[in-house]
């Protein structure tokens, strides 16, 4: 269970980037998190990945408090920021340098070949495309075997093609390992296919502003009505959000004006 409990962040200076920020994601639970620009998003993820403290409240990972990066929480950006230099199997395996020869490259064999990559070992990032240099970001923080996975608009820069693929790659890691996961997406429709609930965040100072529980059977079907009515009901409340009432989800807009990206 990984436990947000009562976050805020303030940044030298004053500036109030998150304010009592309370959310539980229990294992095997994939929680995405969307909103306007300056809600915070990105700063709650730099928190959990232990990048950056919080300036009060606690977050915890079964119990435990995460102050530091955590072999149990892997990241994924939206570049794959893989290092030039090195082959695909180095890059994965960067981070468990500390690991035997043997199990890092059984662990290093394990992931590639459940990303779609096996005997991509000794390619170099330059030889890749696009979502291969992805999907070499998602076997780097599947390596250290996590229990959390952390992705900051991982698919935002691919085609829509690649993005559709990915999604079916991430879907099917999420089935095999149970993890908990935690995207943050400008994407309505990429929120809607992946997640369990939906969390809309409300910014300056980010706040949450309402949580959307997602019961669509996966596979999703994005043609179907279902899909396209909880896609509303998400772009309601993000244009609630952004409205100048009070901070609820009755403030929400019965109409998707759909400003707030």
């Amino acid at each position: 269970m990984l436990s947000i409990d009562q976050v805020s962040r303030i940044f030298p200076g004053g500036q109030e980037a998150l304010r009592t920020i309370a959310l539980s994601i229990p294992q095997g639970e994939i929680v995405a998190m969307v909103g306007g620009s300056g809600c915070g998003k990105t700063t709650l993820l730099r928190l959990v990945a232990g990048l950056d403290a919080p300036s009060s409240g606690r977050i915890e990972l079964d119990g435990a408090d995460l102050r530091e990066p955590s072999p149990d929480v892997g990241i994924i950006f939206q570049e794959p920021r893989l290092l030039p230099w090195l082959s695909v199997a180095d890059n994965i395996g960067f981070g468990i340098a500390h690991l035997g020869k043997a199990e890092r490259e059984e662990r290093i064999a394990s992931v590639l070949l459940r990303i779609g990559l096996a005997g991509y070992e000794k390619r170099w990032p330059r030889e890749l495309s696009g979502g291969q240099a992805q999907r070499v970001a998602i076997a780097r923080a599947l390596v250290t075997k996590p229990k959390v996975l952390l992705l900051d608009e991982p698919f935002s820069a691919l085609d829509a093609f690649t993005r559709a693929s990915l999604h079916e790659h991430l879907l099917a890691l999420w089935e095999t390992e149970r993890l908990s996961v935690l995207i943050v997406t400008h994407d309505v429709d990429e929120a809607v296919t992946l997640a369990d609930r939906i969390v809309v965040m409300q910014p300056k100072p980010g706040r949450i502003f309402t949580e959307i529980p997602v019961q669509l059977p996966r596979p999703r079907d994005k043609r179907s009505d279902a899909f396209h009515a909880m896609s509303r009901q998400v772009l309601d409340a993000l244009d609630g959000s952004l409205s100048d009432g009070p901070s609820n989800a009755k403030a929400a807009s019965t109409e998707a004006t759909a400003f707030w990206w």
